[in-house]
């Protein structure tokens, strides 16, 4: 048997293994090593030492447990739910003013921490029953929360984005400014589609009764906006700007971050010893999540290399078909790349396709041509469909846990797919459109 066709097969196990439900970490870390002993022979395990000993030795992974913490952090000191009833009395006279709270907040969310569990969570708990309660459409109020929690995967400081970087050793820094203006353009093009959905069909997204708005104090409602929404903003502002302007290294940014976090807790007369345990659980569970699944994809990504698997899958992709013209060859091999990633967004975890997909297709895009910060900015708005498209649609998973009876996981599949084409036009924009990722990297830069 080649070695080839033992890099596809292993491919084909893994899919069947994760539609078996097994755990993907020990999933992808089984099977690098069957393979890897079948194919290459004891001589591969030296070769799985030295990539986790490489991994675990990187200085930017302290930073994905620090920024997770500031995310609960800041969920369990009750900024969100005060924001939301705030932009509810901004907004709420708009139709569909409520998913556009969701949205403004998803995004700050998704600017505090680099994981979308805390966000849709939050957003469940506090959004999904004010929606449904004004009688808004299950599929819109869904929706807007799954799609506004996932902007955590391209807006910095995106753990996604910080795996990527560490895998390609590309700069983490220059990713953060690539990603920032297609994130805030895809939250954009949410709120958009949302006022204008509402404005074809009311019924959506009903607008705040007249009862409601008289009893809304609009000073009042100013002020907590200004109280809430501006110290975090300002901790936001600090952690990324020290980044991006290189003053700190990320992780003594995130650690900053995280102090801000706690220190934002005490002020609202939020912090307790319960939720800061709380939140260092969740912390050390997220990231133990995280380090398994990246030793396992590693272990798997080194045994598919030495197969050759990754040279058969960039040989399929290179040898263009005929009636593709010349100029467009190129693009066609891009399209080619994402919809690869698309397809296994379906059925493998994140993690798992950044350690799959980096090695195999960035000496494609070098020879390509292409820039590598731009192609880790269109992977990363890729890899937002993976949390929306089923069968292994995470935030789904997580939105459902805490929404009311009445919201069925029927209603959460059917709520994604309008997001989902939302999320394709945000990505073939920003393949049109490369200055749109390296405008800000080439003035900061």
């Amino acid at each position: 048997m080649t070695a080839e066709l033992l890099g596809m097969l292993m491919i084909i196990a893994l899919f069947g293994l994760v539609m078996l439900g097994a755990p993907i970490a020990f999933s992808l870390a089984f099977l690098g090593l069957l393979f890897g002993v079948i194919g290459i022979g004891p001589s591969i395990l030296p070769l799985f030492i030295n990539r986790i000993y490489g991994l675990m030795n990187n200085q930017v992974l302290p930073a994905i447990p620090l920024f997770i913490f500031m995310g609960f952090i800041l969920e369990s000191c009750g900024v969100t739910e005060k924001l939301y009833d705030s932009l509810h009395g901004l907004l709420g006279p708009i139709r569909g003013g409520l998913a556009l709270a969701t949205i403004v907040i998803s995004t700050m969310f998704a600017a505090c921490t680099g994981v979308i569990a805390a966000s849709l969570v939050t957003m469940g708990v506090i959004g999904l029953p004010g929606m449904l309660k004004r009688g808004y459409n299950k599929e819109l109020a869904t929706g807007s929360i799954l799609a506004g929690g996932t902007l955590g995967v391209i807006i910095p400081p995106s753990i996604v984005i910080i795996l990527y970087g560490t895998i390609s050793t590309l700069s983490v820094a220059k990713l953060f400014a690539a990603a920032m203006i297609p994130g805030f353009i895809l939250s954009a093009i949410y709120f958009i589609y949302i006022i204008i959905r509402c404005l074809i069909d009311p019924n959506y997204g009903p607008a705040m009764s007249a009862e409601e708005r008289a009893s809304k104090n609009t000073i009042q409602i100013l002020k907590d906006v200004f109280i809430y929404a501006f110290p975090t903003i300002l901790l936001i502002l600090l952690v990324l700007g020290s980044i991006i302007f290189g003053i700190v290294a990320i992780t003594e940014a995130a650690a900053v971050g995280a102090f801000g976090s706690i220190l934002l807790a005490v002020a609202y007369r939020k912090f307790s010893w319960q939720s800061f345990k709380k939140a260092a659980l969740v912390t050390l569970k997220t990231t133990s999540m995280v380090l398994y699944i990246a030793i396992g994809a590693s272990m798997l990504s080194v045994t598919l290399i030495r197969l050759g698997g990754t040279e058969f899958l960039a040989n399929l992709i290179v040898n263009v078909p005929s009636f593709v013209p010349d100029a467009l060859a190129k693009w066609f091999m891009i399209g080619e790349m994402m919809f690869i990633i698309f397809i296994m967004g379906m059925f493998i975890d994140w993690i798992g396709i950044l350690f799959i997909i980096i090695p195999m297709f960035t000496p494609i895009i070098l020879s390509l041509g292409f820039s590598p910060i731009w192609f880790a900015v269109i992977v990363n708005i890729n890899l937002q469909m993976a949390f929306l498209t089923p069968p292994f649609a995470y935030s789904m998973f997580f939105l459902k846990s805490v929404a009311p009876k009445e919201v069925t996981m029927s209603d959460i599949y059917r709520g994604s797919f309008p997001f989902v084409g939302l999320q394709i036009i945000g990505l073939i924009i920003a393949i049109a459109v490369p200055k749109l990722s390296l405008w800000l990297p080439s003035i900061l830069f």
